[in-house]
């Protein structure tokens, strides 16, 4: 039987994939002290392993799939494949920031302040080579935590840390000077893996439905009846992916009315739809959009 190895990222990101993997329609099962969870899906087998070695692994071969940072792919600068973005909109619903931030009364206003000076990141290959792409010559050194303390204690004069808003940073009295790079979770496998017929199909299949799934997220499904009379006003203020659907009921003076929109606009849209005399509204949510 042919196998696909899937890779799941230890860490913050382990819960949401695990919730994304059920929501697409496989089951997840991760025993204490075990790096290889169980799987409805007789054709993969688990591992977990850290976000940051798993573009590593992918590129050997060991794992065919897995899910990383855009930053640790290109950290350890491999050679994968990129199948497709994962917004885990249950953990953020924007791109993580990887910033070089100084203390706030420092002298350094750019990053060509910053010759000769030392910077703190966990990302240490890709900070060393944007500074020599940029001819700045500066001694960058591993953060194993902690980075901005780095600064505040005089270990470094500068650091490169991940972000969403830079709240953290400022409440550690630090500025940010410059923007390095956005990063999301991407969907990655083996070369050889996409090559190969069987396990690029199931790849594909399983990008499909993690897709599907990250888009039904941020949607809901509607249903209501509404006045036959009242029809074309209702259409008018409804949004829809595509167009609602529309079914005559036994009572021929109503329609029953479906469909999918914006979770972020029911709250203003259904006072709207009980002024048009709409009734028996039904707000439910979705597993998937494909």
């Amino acid at each position: 039987m042919n196998i696909l190895k899937l890779g799941i990222p230890k860490g913050s990101l382990e819960k949401a994939t695990i919730e994304l993997f059920a929501k697409s329609g496989w089951r997840i099962d991760v025993h204490n002290r075990s790096y290889f969870p169980d799987i409805d899906d007789p054709e993969i087998s688990c591992s977990i392993c850290r976000a940051q070695e798993m573009s590593r692994y992918v590129e050997q071969g060991v794992i065919d799939v897995g899910i990383t940072g855009k930053d640790w792919i290109l950290e350890n600068n491999s050679e994968v494949v990129a199948v497709t973005d994962l917004i885990y909109s249950k953990v953020s619903k924007r791109p993580a920031r990887w910033i070089l931030a100084v203390a706030a009364g420092a002298p350094y206003k750019s990053i060509a302040d910053l010759e000769g000076k030392k910077i703190a990141t966990e990302l240490v290959n890709f900070t060393r080579r944007y500074f020599a792409e940029h001819k700045i010559n500066v001694q960058v050194e591993f953060s194993w935590g902690a980075t901005e303390a780095k600064v505040v204690s005089g270990l470094a004069d500068a650091i490169v840390e991940v972000t969403e808003t830079g709240s953290t940073i400022r409440a550690h009295g630090l500025v940010i000077i410059a923007d390095l790079m956005e990063s999301n979770p991407q969907l990655i496998c083996n070369k050889l893996s996409w090559e190969d017929p069987w396990k690029r199909k199931k790849i594909e299949q399983i990008s499909m439905l993690l897709k599907g799934a990250l888009r039904a997220d941020r949607l809901v499904g509607l249903k209501m009846n509404v006045p036959a009379g009242s029809i074309k006003p209702v259409m008018e203020i409804l949004p829809s992916l595509n167009a609602p659907t529309v079914s005559p009921l036994y009572d021929q003076n109503w329609c029953s009315v479906e469909t999918v929109i914006d979770e972020a606009e029911v709250r203003q849209l259904i006072p709207r739809l009980k002024d048009a005399g709409v009734e028996g509204i039904i707000e439910y949510s979705l597993n998937k959009v494909i």
